[in-house]
């Protein structure tokens, strides 16, 4: 019995890992898939056999322009690579995504940059709005962990429409170290809780770096202890918190506020 117990796990984990790397190697969505083929990034595009329309005739003309084949395959080929995903017609096969490590952030980066940082964030959904929301305010680059933590995936890249692209992600190993690296090079260190400093009074010009928590649990006791002030959303009502990438949405566009004199 232990035996078959032993085995259905390692099953459960190769299938994780399958469905994870497929994730890896496919963008689905038009958006997405538009800004892709953009960077470069397409290795085949697969089309619905029956869709024509403008959209189709775009993505053809970028697939040409990149050199990128294009197949013509039937709707459940699109829901297998997709994962069942809503890929409108659209399925793009990629080279895999290139995480950035902290230092090549760094290096590319603005003078006073403002980075994101997010301890174990688990939905992609999240993990995707918030780097549409990241592209649209100005944030100069996301820093994710390695482990526990959601990665790029098909649906990150498809929820993002495209912002994925244009948003450097750097992956490190350990938090508090890449914090510790962080203000080796003169960032200021803002987290998110229940109490702190009020949004709207926080200092969010120079360099940076603003860390959201976990989905549930929020910020992680060892990284909260790190930073230089914590910030609070003001509530009223009956729940306990924000969605996290709806309060992550309300303190970048607060950081765009101040860092763009007169965007208000």
């Amino acid at each position: 019995m232990k035996k078959m117990k032993n085995k259905a796990k390692n099953v459960s984990r190769e299938t994780k890992r399958k469905t994870a790397e497929m994730d890896e190697n496919f963008v689905f969505g038009h958006h997405a898939v538009v800004e892709a083929l953009k960077e470069g990034r397409g290795n085949k595009l697969f089309i619905a056999e029956d869709a024509r329309n403008e959209k189709v005739d775009q993505l053809k003309e970028l697939a040409a322009t990149n050199a990128v084949p294009v197949k013509w395959v039937p709707k459940q080929k699109l829901d297998t690579l997709s994962n069942h995903g809503v890929h409108q017609g659209f399925v793009l096969a990629i080279t895999p995504y290139r995480y950035l490590e902290l230092e090549e952030l760094l290096v590319q980066s603005k003078a006073e940059p403002f980075f994101l940082m997010l301890d174990n964030l688990e939905d992609p959904h999240n993990f995707g709005s918030i780097l549409r929301t990241a592209d649209a305010s100005g944030v100069d680059g996301v820093i994710i962990p390695k482990h526990r933590s959601v990665g790029i995936t098909s649906v990150v890249a498809k929820t993002s429409t495209g912002a994925l692209e244009h948003i450097p992600v750097a992956r490190v190993t350990n938090l508090s170290q890449a914090i510790k690296t962080l203000k080796e090079n003169n960032f200021w260190i803002f987290g998110t809780d229940m109490k702190g400093t009020p949004y709207r009074n926080w200092k969010a010009k120079g360099a940076i770096c603003l860390i959201i928590g976990n989905e549930g649990q929020g910020m992680s006791k060892g990284i909260k202890k790190e930073v230089d002030e914590l910030l609070t959303i003001p509530m009223t009502g009956h729940v306990q918190s924000l969605n996290a990438s709806v309060a992550a949405g309300l303190l970048m566009y607060e950081a765009f506020y101040q860092r763009n004199e007169g965007a208000r």
